[in-house]
């Protein structure tokens, strides 16, 4: 096992951060970590990488506690921050040289990640003339030098344009190859592009944990209607197949059935024969988006 979080909480002060977190990232996986912002994402991902301690439970990486074994967690873990800290003074290759020295490493080892980044071309610049998807390879070259087993990247893509964007997620892809990732975003594209599974984390605690293929394969629909009269939920969960109700405002309510047939006839009917009108009716199918949408936002209360 790669990584291993079980029942990990974090506060600061009367505020948690975390609350009882508890999941664990095979050997080899690209795992998602999504969430909106504040959900915790990057409070969590530096108790993995040793720079904070969790309030309670336990953390493994690469089978080391992160509490007590933290040297060795640090030799096996890449880390790239959500904000990048680089030296914009310093030219690319005495960066990475720099760096290289604190983990005694040869220095032939620079050129190595110089070339898997794509640095190659601009490796002779000082990271300050850099664009910013550049500066994302220096950080990922940086993560790599000491060629760990486990990559850890919060926010690796915020602020790139689309061409640095595709980029660095062919980049992340690569790597991923001989490597597990664990990578937060609060973008779907991100994750639907690169990961193999993603967890959703919303107010400290998971809420959804799912693999991608799954996902894909779900046969599940959502129906969005607005009557022109209030419905209790109670009597739309008694359609067919119906997974799940919600109100999201006044009278308009998202029916998720488990099911790939249209299901809005069904809808139509009870309408019917509950003396409703309908004053809209659409359909959506299941998408990470729709997912992260309905376990991330509330209910708008009613008047």
């Amino acid at each position: 096992m790669s990584i291993e979080v079980t029942h990990i909480t974090k506060c600061y002060g009367e505020q948690k951060a975390l609350d009882d977190i508890t999941f664990s990232v095979n050997k080899g996986e690209i795992v998602g970590f999504l969430g909106p912002n504040g959900a915790g994402k990057s409070t969590l991902m530096k108790i993995l990488t040793t720079y904070i301690e969790a309030t309670e439970g336990e953390a493994k990486v690469n089978g080391f506690n992160v509490q007590s074994e933290k040297m060795a967690v640090q030799k096996s873990v890449g880390y790239l921050p959500e904000h990048n800290p680089l030296y914009l003074d310093m030219y690319v290759k005495e960066y990475l040289k720099f760096n290289a020295g604190v983990y005694n490493i040869n220095s032939s080892r620079i050129e190595e990640v110089i070339s898997l980044t794509g640095l190659t071309p601009e490796s002779h610049k000082k990271i300050g003339q850099l664009s910013k998807g550049y500066r994302q390879r220096v950080g990922l070259a940086n993560a790599l030098l000491h060629d760990p087993s486990v990559l850890i990247l919060d926010e690796p893509t915020t602020g790139l344009d689309p061409n640095q964007l595709i980029d660095i997620r062919h980049l992340i892809k690569n790597i991923g190859k001989d490597k597990t990732v664990f990578l937060s975003t609060h973008i779907m594209q991100e994750v639907e592009a690169i990961c193999d599974r993603v967890i959703i984390i919303n107010k400290g605690k998971v809420v959804a944990d799912k693999k991608l293929k799954e996902l894909r394969d779900e046969k599940e629909q959502t129906v969005i209607v607005e009557f022109d009269y209030r419905v209790e939920d109670a009597f739309l969960l008694k359609l067919p197949k119906v997974n799940r109700v919600k109100n999201t405002h006044d009278f308009v309510y998202e029916i998720t059935f488990s099911t790939s047939e249209d299901m809005r006839s069904h809808v139509f009917d009870f309408a019917h024969d509950n003396q409703l009108k309908i004053l809209q009716l659409n359909q959506k199918n299941a998408s990470l988006e729709s997912l992260f949408r309905d376990l991330t936002t509330e209910a708008i209360p009613q008047k």
